[in-house]
């Protein structure tokens, strides 16, 4: 997909040249996106493949989910919460039933039943679990106490620390684990292994610049172009605007699932949605104070929470003990194609 870099140079022409088409624009800037992700992907894959599942997928779900922290960063300072908050929920429903569903069903119809690390599976789950109760509780607040703004603002703050807390702990027992064990660089490099250090970390870097100057363009024609195509801002957070921002660990976790490297395929999907709950979320929760026109709560819609919360359930039971297949794989992907419907009627954010 590398040709599609010339879609690069024609998003910025078509940004300065055609102000007005933001269908066009639109179309042009989330393509552009897509080989830059991928490139990014191929950098943090050969970094990973080094350094053995736990840390490479930690590593993939880091800069994997550089993308979408830098879109989101983006419609933050624009003011767009409500697209902010969709797109995390989105991205952290994309990631644990469509690219895990994908990665299980793709792994499966090649290799049959695939085996992982049941172990950091039920403590990825877990802790996703966590965060889902706790984006529950300024959700809740707001039920009971309706006129209460400035209480929930300081809820959730105090909450952005704990979370942060958190997922400084799962890192550090990430990273003790991998070296106790004595993790080894994972099996099936393929073409990734030939990309030395130095040349992943600048290809990271130049790709990252890349992400940065189509995400700015994206979120500034995101709400026209939705107009025009006729979908929700519910819709286009949750969906367009994640799968978008998520390209890139969704391509390496599908790679290493077609590689027989489960263990690495779930790492990442399960600890990006991690990462997207405990850090990007209230990372942006304290950055709205210093660069957004107001701040932001971790307060999501009720349909959000639900949804993330079925999400959560169902991929920590099938997930929990060690095997994969592709049944399992079609039953995440047939919740998401569910939830895509529902949220395709929604007519707003905050339902």
């Amino acid at each position: 997909m590398y040709w599609m870099l010339l879609l690069v140079p024609l998003a910025i022409a078509l940004h300065y040249l055609l102000p007005g088409n933001a269908l066009l624009v639109f179309g042009a800037t989330a393509l552009a996106i897509v080989p830059l992700a991928a490139l990014m992907s191929r950098a943090t894959g050969a970094l990973a493949t080094r350094l053995g599942p736990s840390i490479g997928g930690l590593l993939n779900a880091t800069f994997g989910n550089a993308a979408e922290f830098i879109i989101a960063l983006a419609a933050l300072r624009a003011g767009l919460h409500g697209m902010v908050k969709a797109s995390i929920a989105g991205t952290i429903i994309g990631n644990i039933l469509f690219v895990l569903g994908l990665s299980m069903v793709l792994g499966g119809l090649r290799h049959g039943q695939q085996r992982y690390d049941a172990a950091n599976a039920r403590m990825q789950a877990t802790m996703l679990t966590l965060a889902v109760i706790t984006l529950i509780l300024p959700a809740s607040y707001r039920a009971v106490v309706p006129e209460a703004d400035a209480a929930l603002q300081s809820i959730s703050l105090v909450l952005s620390v704990l979370l942060l807390l958190v997922y400084l702990a799962t890192v550090v027992f990430t990273l003790r684990s991998a070296a106790s064990e004595g993790s080894g660089p994972a099996a099936g490099h393929g073409h990734d292994a030939g990309l030395s250090n130095a040349r992943a970390l600048l290809l990271l870097g130049g790709t990252s610049i890349g992400i940065i100057w189509m995400s700015e363009i994206l979120v500034g024609v995101v709400e026209p172009a939705s107009q025009q195509l006729g979908f929700s801002d519910a819709f286009t957070g949750v969906f367009v605007l994640a799968v978008i921002g998520g390209a890139a660990e969704q391509a390496t976790a599908l790679v290493a699932a077609r590689r027989n490297q489960m263990s690495l395929s779930l790492s990442i999907a399960l600890g990006s949605g991690v990462q997207l709950a405990l850090l990007v979320a209230p990372l942006l929760v304290l950055l709205s104070y210093v660069i957004g026109p107001q701040p932001m709560s971790l307060e999501f819609g009720p349909g959000l929470v639900l949804s993330v919360l079925v999400a959560v359930i169902i991929t920590g039971q099938v997930a929990s003990d060690g095997r994969a297949d592709w049944l399992r794989g079609v039953q995440l992907l047939g919740l998401y194609v569910i939830l895509a419907t529902l949220f395709w009627f929604v007519p707003d954010t905050g339902s």
